[in-house]
This record gives structure tokens, sequence and C-alpha cells, in this order.
């Protein structure tokens, strides 16, 4: 008991310092424009990768993770790590078309998808509550990625693009998280960590060389070098690990909460650096959004063991 208190102490704090590191990420990643998106995507795993094995190695070959497991781990590496990171950087690449905080707004209906592939994949049932939330979650969504609701066509599709990107990065981050819980169930969460960094490494490098991007390689100038180190050291893999350590000493209704630290320092960051303000309507659907985000997560069936989503 002693021990479920003292918990408590740090569990929430620790979220919290998890979602507003992954609120700066997208001030980070932006000074990385000059670089195309799958590239930044590799050298962030691979420098996270370099760091996290050290001290990993030994959990690694003691666990010994089955051929299952690790085809599991494989196809969350390429869906999340892969994936879902370059399409978010390539949002935050677009975000000439559509608002800073927009992406992280967007990126937040990712409970959505979570509970729809479990459904689709672990037989979880919907409830109604989640299927009516679910809808007004995204309806929201859509204005407050769209002032009045109306695309700006003057952009070129650049616009659309933009929230597209965006919103593929969230499907793919929500969906790995029912993927993520089967071998989470089983591994601690440093070895899972260990090995998405390092599959995802490889599977970022292949995609370099398919999408002829091998003379970006040796673009990164030193000055982006240590971009990278410092995305491993705060926004990626530390915030990742920190919110792992948070998760299993808070509930997940509580963590749900606590996240929405996320996208409103999100927007204020982009208020205060980027000078953006958005329209009246757009902040209203996006408080609507999270409402309903949270009146999913306030409702829906947790597990004992609570889901972690593998970011």
């Amino acid at each position: 008991m002693q021990k479920r208190l003292a918990g408590w102490s740090y569990g929430p704090l620790l979220i919290v310092i998890a979602s507003v590191l992954w609120a700066l990420d997208g001030v980070v990643r932006r000074s990385l424009f000059s670089l195309p998106p799958i590239t930044i995507v590799f050298f962030e795993h691979l420098i996270g990768t370099a760091i996290l094995l050290p001290f990993i190695y030994k959990k690694l070959l003691a666990e010994r993770p089955t051929l299952k497991e690790l085809g599991l781990m494989g196809i969350v590496s390429f869906v999340s790590g892969v994936l879902g990171t370059l399409w978010f950087t390539t949002a935050l690449m677009n975000v000439n078309f559509i608002s800073f905080s927009i992406v992280f707004l967007i990126l937040y209906l990712e409970p959505i998808f979570a509970i729809t592939s479990a459904h689709f994949l672990l037989k979880e049932k919907l409830t109604k509550n989640f299927v009516l939330w679910g809808g007004v979650a995204l309806v929201a969504a859509y204005f407050a990625t769209f002032k009045g609701g109306v695309v700006n066509f003057a952009t070129g599709s650049g616009t659309l693009t933009a929230a597209l990107y965006a919103l593929g990065a969230t499907a793919a981050w929500g969906t790995s998280t029912t993927l993520s819980k089967m071998v989470l169930n089983r591994k601690s969460d440093s070895v899972a960590t260990g090995l998405r960094f390092m599959m995802t490494t490889v599977l970022a490098f292949i995609g370099v060389l398919i999408l002829g991007q091998s003379s970006s390689l040796s673009q990164p100038t030193p000055d982006q070098f240590g971009r990278f180190i410092f995305i491993a050291l705060s926004t990626g893999m530390v915030a990742l690990y920190l919110y792992y350590k948070g998760l299993k000493k808070t509930e997940a209704k509580i963590t749900t909460m606590l996240e929405l630290v996320f996208p409103i320092l999100a927007v204020m960051i982009d208020a205060v650096i980027y000078k953006t303000v958005l329209h009246p309507t757009q902040y209203l659907a996006a408080i609507v959004m999270i409402m309903a985000i949270f009146q999913i997560a306030k409702t829906q069936k947790v597990d004992a063991k609570p889901a972690v989503a593998i970011k």
C-alpha cells in the first residue's frame, strides 16, 4: 500500500513532464526543415538507439523476445516509428498551410484510433458512448483545423495535405497502441522501447534507400546533429521513457486528463513563438474536441494492465 501511495507522488508528474516535452517537439523538429523527413526519422532513431542500447542490452538478452513478439514489434516500428513519425514530421514541414498548434490538436484524436483498432484486432466492444463522443470529436477536429469549416484552397492542396499528414500520424500511433499491448504484457517497457528504436532505425534506413534519399545521409550539419541528440535526450527517447514510468503508476483515466497539457501548451507555444492566433471558432472547436476525448476516456473500460502507446 505504501509503495502504491509513493507511486502516485511522482507518476502523474512524469506524465506531465513528458507531455510538456512532446509539446516542444514541434519547435525543435522544425529547425531540421532542410532535411528530408525520412532522413530525420532515421537519424533521430539511430542516435536514440546508440544512447539506449548500453543500458538495456543485458535486459534484452535476458528476456529473449519470441519470433511473434519480434514480428509484432516490427509492425509497430513500421506503423508507429516510421510512418507515424514520418507523417508527423511532414505535417510540421507544412505548417505554412495550417497552424503549428493544429498539428498537435489533431494528434489528440489518437484514442479514437486506438479503441477502434482494438475493436477489430482484439475484439474489444465499442460502447455507444464511444461512437457518440468519437463522432463529436472528429467533427470538432475538422472545425478546429479549418477556419469556419472551409478548406482554403487558395494555398493549393497544402492546407488539406498538412492536415491529412497529421491525421495519418494520429491513426498510425493510435493503431500501434493495440499491437503494443500484446508485447508490453510480456516484456518490460525498457526492452519494448529498445526494440522499437532499433527496428525503426533499420526500417527508416531502408526507407531512405527506397525513396532515393541516400545522398541526404551526408547532409546534416554539426548543428543539426546536435538537434538530433537534443531530440533523443528530451522530446524523443527520454520523453517516452518518462511517460512509461509515469503510466505504470497512474490510472489511465487520470493519464488522459494530464495529457491535456500536451495540446494546450502547443497552442500557447504557437501563439507566443510564432505569433499565430486561431479564429475563435477554432478555439471553441478545440475545446469541444478535448472534452469529447475526455468523455471517451472517462467511461471506456480499462484493462488491468493499462495500454501503452509506443510512439
